[in-house]
């Protein structure tokens, strides 16, 4: 059976894996009595409940007796490394964006990448249903962009779609009628070009993108045959990342029908697989035929802008909620996610229990805190803090494509917030009442803004960032202006505390809610910090008043979640994650220490 590849590129909820979906529906995957769930794709716990992609994944569907393997890639800039991965393994890529919101930051970001690879994309634009659709307007911008980001003349001429994912429908022009995805398929069928057969007859070569796990068979590189026929039983090479060779052995393929895996024999150049029997293999390696062991070229990943500490739980409540609380096992869980996450970056930090891990952004840190946290591990962060570079002697930071859409009242307050976190305004236009503004502002001034950007909007307002470039250090940045309440005393939170709390500032934990002395329990409406007593009881008497009856009436607490922790938190402070509980709390526990510490 004749195979091509393509990868489906977008910005995050411009609707890829729902498109998947109906081209794994349309595309003869499921049988007519399999009930099949929408965003069938979004397998990853997380991924379910937050509602997007994070990990890429492989699947398939057929047309007219030919395989087109798909791969649903993340939108979110954070997982960045995912897209650029897995667009080395695809003959082609279908940039799917919103009829009504045009080309966003991710949109860029993942065009750039695929035009550097020399793909011809196709251009589907999605949501045309939508009443203030301007699906001609977001072609013309579309165009700009590939111009912008330097695209030839073939690029240039690509061919556009119009579509209504959740329907599964496409049209060649917005005004014909469709039923199905058919004028799709046909696009790719047409523009992607078959994998050419006489590569069978070379050398075997296949680089791996992808890494995955069983219990039973070990290890499975998943990647690309790029040249010959791989075989089960067949001896290989594998050339590793430091230039050396080992040898080793296949001892089972896979190939993907739908969305699941199908043991096979052998596949031939063209096809995406999955591979068993090497033990130690890890992504950007090539296998390889031992006759001719040649590496492909490696994959370039962009580094990380962001890092924070994880460091061991040494919180008076560690080990108390945890199974996983050491060094070793912080060590061999970040081993483990290093050989399949490789947008991220580990080194132990020295004299500390703990190691600096940097990534892409503040999302794809959180995930992995988010995982480490459901696998039973214990441990505190520090607040994150962006990766810098000297260049000629010159200190430079990363900058963020922010792009705004908030109501027009609410525009002023945003515009001035980030004037104070060194954004500088590339644009700014307002249409039905709704401002679009963009933005070049620093990485470090998007740091804790998404809250109160969200409270400043009263939650109409949407904003999306990618990295943009390194540039010139900014200058100081103002951090959080109000100070925190830190509990002085070890036990457990009692109603009546609480309610004589709420006039000194905003609450974050509810009665019986344990705690100890160091624990920050809620925020200041002054900006120093405040030492209270969240445990303190009402003193009994058999005096009765009117004053002293009153109903305890508490407002509600601001719920304290692990990515508003890592934004919230200050450089001496720390989030200790367990799988109970997400407490923020001071690095020194002490009031001592700090004035000691404040002094020094």
């Amino acid at each position: 059976m004749k195979t091509l590849s393509i990868a489906i590129i977008a910005h995050v909820d411009h609707g890829k894996t729902t498109l998947t979906d109906h081209l794994l529906k349309q595309g003869h995957v499921f049988t007519s009595h399999e009930k099949v769930s929408d965003r069938v794709m979004d397998s990853n716990a997380q991924e379910i409940e937050r509602g997007i992609t994070i990990l890429a994944k492989n699947c398939s569907a057929f047309y007219n007796d030919i395989k087109i393997n798909i791969v649903d890639t993340p939108g979110h800039a954070d997982f960045g490394s995912e897209v650029e991965r897995v667009l080395k393994m695809v003959d082609c890529v279908i940039l799917l964006v919103d009829a009504k919101e045009g080309p966003m930051p991710q949109t860029k970001f993942v065009l750039s990448k695929s035009l550097q690879l020399g793909h011809k994309p196709i251009v589907v634009i999605n949501k045309i249903d939508k009443p203030d659709q301007r699906a001609e307007i977001v072609v013309d911008m579309l165009f700009d962009l590939f111009v912008k980001l330097g695209a030839n003349d073939e690029q240039l001429d690509f061919p556009i779609i119009y579509a209504i994912g959740k329907q599964g429908i496409a049209k060649h022009n917005i005004n014909d009628e469709s039923k199905d995805l058919t004028p799709l398929f046909e696009t790719i069928i047409k523009h992607v070009p078959l994998y050419n057969e006489t590569l069978e007859a070379e050398p075997l070569q296949m680089q791996v993108t992808n890494l995955a796990y069983d219990d039973y068979i070990g290890r499975i590189a998943v990647g690309r045959v790029s040249k010959g026929i791989i075989k089960v039983g067949q001896n290989i090479t594998v050339c590793k990342l430091d230039g050396t060779t080992k040898s080793s052995k296949i001892t089972k393929i896979f190939i993907y029908e739908g969305i699941r895996q199908k043991e096979v024999a052998s596949a031939p150049a063209g096809e995406i697989v999955a591979v068993a029997g090497i033990p130690d293999i890890t992504i950007g390696e090539t296998i390889a035929d031992p006759s001719k062991p040649e590496a492909l070229p490696a994959l370039q990943i962009d580094e990380p802008t962001l890092s924070m500490n994880f460091l061991v739980n040494n919180s008076p409540f560690a080990g108390k909620e945890g199974k996983f609380v050491t060094t070793r096992h912080i060590k061999d869980r970040l081993e483990r996610e290093l050989q399949t996450n490789v947008g991220l970056r580990v080194e132990p930090i020295a004299g500390t229990d703990g190691y600096k891990v940097s990534g892409r952004g503040e999302l794809h840190l959180s995930v992995l805190l988010e995982n480490m946290r459901r696998e039973g591990f214990e441990l505190q962060v520090s607040q994150p803090e962006v990766i810098t570079k000297m260049v000629d002697g010159k200190k430079e930071e990363p900058i963020e494509h922010l792009v705004i859409n908030v109501p027009d009242n609410f525009s002023g307050t945003v515009i001035e917030k980030l004037g104070r976190r060194k954004g500088e305004m590339k644009d700014m236009q307002s249409e039905n009442g709704i401002t679009k503004i963009e933005y070049e502002i620093p990485t470090r001034g998007l740091l804790g803004f998404r809250s109160e950007f969200i409270m400043d909007t009263k939650g109409e307002g949407l904003m999306d960032h990618s990295f943009l470039k390194y540039d010139l250090h900014k200058g100081d940045i103002p951090q959080r202006t109000n100070g925190v309440l830190v509990s002085g005393e070890q036990g457990v939170a009692v109603a009546f505390a609480l309610w004589n709390l709420q006039e000194r500032g905003t609450i974050f934990i509810t009665p019986t809610t344990p705690v100890y002395e160091g624990m920050i329990i809620g925020e200041n409406a002054r900006s120093e910090d405040l030492i209270v007593n969240p445990t303190k009881e009402k003193k009994l008497t058999n005096m009765r008043t009117t004053s002293s009856d009153d109903a305890i009436k508490l407002i509600p607490p601001r719920i304290i979640t692990l990515e508003k922790g890592l934004e919230y938190i200050q450089n001496d402070e720390l989030v200790e994650i367990t799988p109970q509980s997400i407490r923020l709390r001071k690095k020194l526990l002490t009031e001592n220490e700090r004035k000691r510490a404040g002094k020094n």
